[in-house]
């Protein structure tokens, strides 16, 4: 799904324009995706009822709120909300900020870790995966996910070998372009797609472009976004 297909809701009075886009009737069982278009101002309060939220800002900058506290958004910032906590962000302007989220049910439990809640990606290390990819991990256990992973992925131009994975996985395209194969079928990818990943599907995502790939994705259960399927089984 490209995000010019979606269909955004926005709230009488409200600056934020939601759009999901992967869910059950996307065959996701545990993980839903969605796109957060902020105009400037200040957004109504989101509450998360029984779900948590990992968020990512992927273009635009502004301020979230969150239980008393200030937390800055800018490109790159992953942020971790538990349920029951309501949120707020104020976009500066002029320019629109857009974030991707990620939302299931806490199965493992919050274990807030005080004073983290924001992750830069600047600030985490990198690290390698096979076939010429990298990936820095950002919203993880160490400030209080048990139930997902969010990392930042650069794809190298080129193919990685079919592969498939034990977890349920959602991905957006934030730049570059290519091909999802899988299931007998070559779909093109480019910035703004949104990707759903389930369990043991095998596939292989494309860089066909002379540039990297650059995504941000979330998977369930947290762990290890390098695991394969036939490692587990192994």
């Amino acid at each position: 799904m490209h995000e010019n297909e979606l269909e955004s809701r926005r709230v009488e009075g409200d600056t934020a324009s939601r759009a999901t886009a992967i869910d059950t009737s996307a065959g996701s069982r545990f993980l839903e995706l969605h796109l957060t278009h902020y105009e400037p101002g200040r957004s109504l309060p989101r509450r998360l009822d029984g779900v948590q939220e990992i968020v990512y800002a992927a273009s635009g900058r502004g301020t979230m709120f969150v239980e008393g506290e200030e937390h800055e958004l800018e490109p790159g910032t992953g942020v971790y909300l538990a349920p029951g906590e309501s949120y707020e962000i104020e976009n500066p302007g002029p320019e629109e900020l857009l974030t991707v989220s990620a939302i299931a049910p806490q199965t493992n439990g919050a274990t807030r870790v005080a004073g983290r809640r924001t992750v830069r990606l600047a600030d985490q290390p990198l690290l390698t995966a096979s076939g010429d990819r990298e990936f820095r991990y950002l919203v993880t256990q160490e400030v209080g996910c048990r139930d997902m992973t969010q990392f930042y992925g650069v794809i190298a131009p080129g193919r990685a070998p079919d592969h498939s994975h034990v977890y349920d996985e959602v991905i957006y395209v934030l730049e570059g372009e290519g091909v999802l194969h899988g299931d007998g079928a070559d779909k093109p990818v480019s910035a703004g797609s949104c990707i759903h990943l389930p369990p043991l599907f095998v596939h292989s995502l494309e860089n066909s472009g002379d540039a990297p790939m650059r995504i941000v994705a979330v998977f369930h259960p947290a762990g290890d976004p390098a695991s394969r399927a036939y490692e587990a089984n192994e």
